[in-house]
Parts: structure tokens; sequence; C-alpha cells
């Protein structure tokens, strides 16, 4: 016998070799190979049993509540809102939910059905394409760095909280220490300024922006002026990082049953906030700016991407969350059914908010005698300042006060802390020799993301937070949910991933998930990348080779940016040549 490392029937295990060379007993033998298969049995039954050890939902409603509460954020009720109403009103639910059913709930179901299938966490999920596990890796740092200056827009609830519990708002008044001399009442126009007479050349600030930028914040300059620490803004972001670790120290044995107050708690305050809102004065012609459509708008491309960018960012895709939660599920759950009810509860809760935020601008316009598109505003500043202002002009302010800043505060606490926890689970799947001490992980972990945060809990803290949000997240997210796609969609195969769906869930998956994995959902994924086209400062350096550059493109457009030049556009173009001096 030829006995070269080419040939199969050479290659030996070390027990085989030790047989060849010293023959043993019949019976020997024989029991050597029970021993092998024997071996290898308990290895299986040790694999089955770690498998089965891996926690699962006491609940499938633990699990909904757990998703619903991490989509379900503080986006939802500062953006959404005025994108509505900046794009044309009702008519921004065209767009807004064709980018859910293509963009949203596909990705949604990609990432909950492949979890589910292999339950694992966003890590090692990429062991079915081990060349882009970094795209996991990095999920879980983008996770980590955004939710770690997260827990600071949480801070600033608890405080407005503390600051309601007087017989008025502190933001309705101008005889603080912290206003200036340029304070004025939105309601009352000059009447309350600090000055006797109001000068043109002044800048006036509304008292609710000198409360949040003087008295929270007490914000200094610019970046380069980091200042002191805020110790009430510090002190209160401690206290989150407590609550968060309390609620995930012990897995989702605790996270399934603290969302059940955490994710409904905010939806109840936010139909009794509606409640009010809805019987103040004026605000019928809020609501009426909010919802009356506008389909001129639909003929903007701007549009459309916001709509799906708003979809892409509100349901989350790409953090790992959505994969490690769906990772606990039971195996025959019925993932098509969750995939679709999660991102219309979502989107069912942001459009709520827009009604009730509305419904109290148009309340506030009416009051200052004025119209809805000057008071309303976008981001932190239509929580932290506009709403107050509003809320200051009510009957029983600081009782709204705390409703709604208590509302705002749960709205953000469960992303943060489903947020932390599959970070953490996700790490513990890919070493799962840590998993003994997850208690320490936990702590560690929470303590490195609180003093990640800690520079943003200075006097300039804010300019480092905007800093943060605006590089983090956005392309690294957008980038890790393109790989998601090509991986099952194109690596994998599409037709492997479906298969797989309706192997786990016995149900028949139609094509409507086909085309959208492998077509359209790539491709507005790819649209949205802004990353990918290049910008206007692409070209020749010299100005006047540019001059020549772009003579040179009119003179010769292309019929599509993929084909040879030779492809000459349907349109016939009259071509001019160009000098050979003139040629770069």
């Amino acid at each position: 016998m030829d006995l070269t490392p080419g040939d199969d029937t050479c290659v030996f295990t070390s027990k085989e070799t030790a047989l060849l060379h010293f023959p043993r007993e019949k019976g020997k033998e024989k029991n050597i190979d029970d021993d092998d298969r024997a071996a290898k049995e308990r290895k299986v039954g040790m694999d089955e049993t770690v498998a089965e050890k891996r926690a699962v939902w006491d609940s499938k409603c633990d699990y909904i509540m757990s998703l619903l509460g991490y989509a379900v954020g503080l986006g939802n009720i500062w953006r959404f809102p005025y994108l509505c109403y900046k794009n044309g009103g009702g008519a921004f639910l065209v767009p807004y939910f064709l980018m859910l059913f293509f963009v949203g709930i596909p990705l949604f179901l990609l990432e909950v059905s492949m979890s589910q299938f292999c339950s694992t966490g966003g890590v090692t999920i990429y062991s079915v394409c081990p060349a882009l596990v970094g795209s996991g890796f990095a999920s879980i740092i983008t996770n980590i760095a955004v939710h770690s200056y997260y827990s600071l827009l949480l801070s600033y609830p608890l405080l407005f909280i503390f600051h309601s519990f007087t017989e008025t708002v502190p933001w309705g008044t101008c005889g603080n220490w912290w206003n200036t001399d340029n304070c004025y009442l939105i309601h009352e126009n000059f009447t309350s300024m600090n000055v006797s007479e109001p000068d043109e050349n002044r800048t006036l600030v509304s008292s609710a922006d000198e409360f949040f930028h003087r008295k929270i914040l007490n914000i200094t300059g610019g970046i380069d002026e980091t200042g002191d620490v805020m110790w009430n803004v510090m002190a209160t972001n401690i206290f989150v990082w407590i609550i968060a670790f309390l609620c995930i120290f012990q897995g989702i044995k605790i996270t399934g049953k603290v969302v059940w107050f955490t994710a409904t708690f905010p939806i109840l305050m936010l139909l009794i906030l509606l409640v009010r809102g809805v019987t103040l004065p004026g605000a019928v012609n809020g609501l009426r700016y909010y919802l009356y459509p506008n389909f001129e708008k639909l003929k903007d491309g701007q549009v459309w991407a916001e709509a799906a960018t708003q979809i892409f960012f509100s349901l989350g895709p790409g953090w790992s969350t959505v994969i490690t939660m769906g990772s606990y599920n039971k195996f025959r759950n019925n993932c098509l059914h969750d995939a679709v009810l999660i991102p219309i509860m979502n989107s069912s809760c942001s459009i709520l908010a827009g009604f009730v935020v509305f419904s109290v601008l148009g309340f506030m316009a009416h009051e200052m005698g004025t119209t809805v598109d000057k008071v309303t505003a976008a981001g932190p500043a239509l929580v932290f300042i506009t709403y107050p202002e509003a809320l200051s002009m009510m009957p029983l302010a600081p009782f709204w006060s705390v409703l709604f800043f208590a509302m705002l505060f749960f709205v953000g606490l469960d992303s943060l802390f489903v947020s932390v926890e599959a970070s953490i689970a996700s790490m513990l799947d890919r070493f799962p020799w840590l998993s003994k001490w997850r208690i320490r992980v936990t702590a560690a972990v929470i303590f490195c993301m609180f003093l990640m945060c800690c520079s943003c809990t200075l006097q300039g803290g804010m300019y480092i937070l905007q800093l943060m949000d605006w590089y983090t997240s956005s392309m690294a997210l957008l980038c890790v949910c393109l790989c998601e796609v090509f991986i099952f969609s194109y690596s994998y195969g599409v037709g492997r991933t479906i298969r797989d769906i309706q192997m786990m869930t016995q149900k028949h998956v139609n094509y409507y998930w086909y085309f959208c994995l492998l077509f359209v959902t790539p491709m507005l994924l790819i649209r949205l990348t802004e990353g990918f086209t290049h910008t206007s400062s692409w070209g020749p350096l010299s100005a006047e080779r540019r001059a020549q550059w772009k003579e040179y493109c009119n003179t010769r457009p292309l019929r599509h940016k993929l084909l040879h030049p030779d492809c000459k556009p349907l349109k016939s173009t009259s071509y001019q040549l160009v000098s050979q001096t003139q040629k770069f």
C-alpha cells in the first residue's frame, strides 16, 4: 500500500496508528471501537446539553416587549413628528410605509430568523461567512460607543423631573439666578424681560432655553472650553447606569420582566398626554399641520431618503440587538409573524407620538397668537426646550411635566439596557469561558461605558456628545447591514436562507421576502449609503485641469456610469473633439 499523504486510505488517528504497529487481541479491538463510539456520543451529548442550557424567553410576550421597548426610543418622540410635518404631513406616510415594508421589515426578518435558526449572538452568527466576522465586532463596538453617551440623554429628563416638584415650573419664569437680561417668556413677549425696554439689537432667548443651557448644562462657549464637571448631571448619569445594571445583570430572566413596565408605561403616558393635548385650545391647528397632506413633496427625492433613514434607525438593525434577542427564541417560533408585528407596532408608536407633540404645539401657537410652524423644532430641542415651554402654559404644569419627562426617561431606558444586554450576550457567545463570571463582566462593561461618558458630563460635554453622535454610528451601521444582506442573500444564498426559515418555522415563505432580500433591500441600502458616492471635491486638484475635465464630461455624457464610454446615450449628442493640447 502506498502510504502517501494524499491517499485517504492512509490517514490514521494516533490510536489507529498504534493499533497498526501494535496489534491487540480481537476482543480488545472491539472494546476500543466501542470506547471511541461512546466517547463521540458523550461529546455529542455535551454539545446538545450546552445548546439546551442557552437561555430562552420565559414567554413570547417577554420577547415582544423587549424588542418593542428597544425599537421605540427617543427618536420616535423627537424626530418622526418633525419629519412628518416637514415632508408633506400625511403624504409622508406613503414613502414611510413603503420603506418600512421594503427596508425595515426584510432586515428585521433577516436578523431575527437567522439568529433564531442558529441560536447565537451578534458576533458568532458570522460563522456563516468568517471573512466578514469583523461586521459583528463592528456592530458591538458601535453599540457600546453610542449607548455610552446615550445614557446622558436619559439624565436630562431626571433633572427636569427633579425641578418639576415645585408650585410652578422653574423654566416658566425669568427671575431666576441663571436667567440673563435677554430672557423672555414666549407667551408674554417683552413683559417678563429683565430689562425695562426691549433692544432691537439684543438676541432674545426664551426662559426654557436658558433653563436647559444655563441651568441644566451650564454650557460653555465651544468645544475648546471643556469647563468643570456638572455634578448634577454626573449624579443622575450614575443613577441611570445603576438602573441599567440591575435590569440586565442576570440576563433575559430579569430583562424579560422589567420591559413589561418600561415598554408599556411610556405608551400609557403617551395616551394620557394625548387625551390632555387634544382637549387644549388650538390643538386642532397643530394636528392639521402634522397630518395635512402635501403630495407635491413626494416629488422630492430627499423626502424618500429621510423616510428610509427614519425606518432604518428606528427599528435598529445592525446593532446586534435584534440578533441577540432573536437568538433566545424557541427554534419553532414563528419569526415571520414577529418580523411584521414589531415594526408595525413601532411605527404606530411614532405616529401616536406625533399626535401628542403637535396637539400641544398647536396649543402653544394658539397661546402665542402665531402659527404652528413658528414654534416647531426638531431633535433634542423639541423635548428639552419647545415642549417644556408648552407645558409651562398649561394648568397644573408641574404635574404634566413629571408625566412627560417620566415617559421620556422610560422610553430611552429600555432601549439602553436591552442594547447593552445584547452587547454583553454577544461577547459571552464569542468567549463562552466568560459566562461563569457574567455579573462581573456586566459590571465591567457598564463601568467602562460610564467612563466613556464622563467627558460628556463637563460643561462643554454637549459639544463632545454631538461630535460623537455625528461620526460614530451612521456609516458603520449601514455597512454592517449591507454585509448582512450580502452574506445571507449572495454568499450563503437567499435560497438557502429561505429554505432554513421554512424548515425552522414549518411555514411557506412567499416571494415578497425573496425579492426584497435579493434585490430591493440591498439596492435601497446602497442608495442610503452616501459614502459610496463621490463628493464635489473629487476631481483634478488644479483648477485649470478641473475645468477641462468638467468640459470633457459634459461633451461626452455616459449612458450609464457602469457602461463603457463607447456605449453612446440614447439621444444623439454632438461630440466636440478636444485638441491634443487640451487632453489630460
